[in-house]
């Protein structure tokens, strides 16, 4: 069974960091591009990265560029989205999923194939 799980939400304090966890199971995550993405309640899912094979590419929101950086390690089938720099308005749940090809990455949410249950992330003081 085909599944990714997020780890590493929780609480933190504006300005402060956080990196969460994607880990793959039951599929080779080299041969998938992955992305990010958050919502907040009552509204739309938003993209927010998404990383290539290898982490050969990686495009990121506006809103998050230059204080998210995602990253991948294939050979432990697991992705990463390392936040700093956090603001009120990053607060919310982090999905990650996968999408098939190496060199895919889209900001498509239909687009995926696979998705994680999400993991929580709260900025507050």
């Amino acid at each position: 069974q085909q599944q990714l799980v997020e780890s590493g939400g929780g609480l933190v304090n504006p300005g402060g960091s956080r990196r969460l966890s994607c880990a793959a199971a039951g599929f080779i995550l080299d041969d998938y591009g992955l992305g990010w993405f958050r919502q907040v309640p009552g509204k739309e899912r938003e993209w927010v990265s998404c990383i290539t094979s290898r982490g050969s590419m990686a495009n990121y929101a506006d809103s998050v560029k230059g204080r998210f950086t995602a990253s991948r390690d294939d050979a432990k089938n697991t992705a990463y989205l390392q936040m700093n720099n956090l603001r009120s308005e990053d607060a919310a749940v982090y999905f990650c999923a996968a999408i098939i090809g190496r060199t895919v990455c889209s900001r498509e949410s239909e687009e995926y194939n696979y998705w994680g249950q999400g993991t929580q992330v709260t900025v507050s003081s």
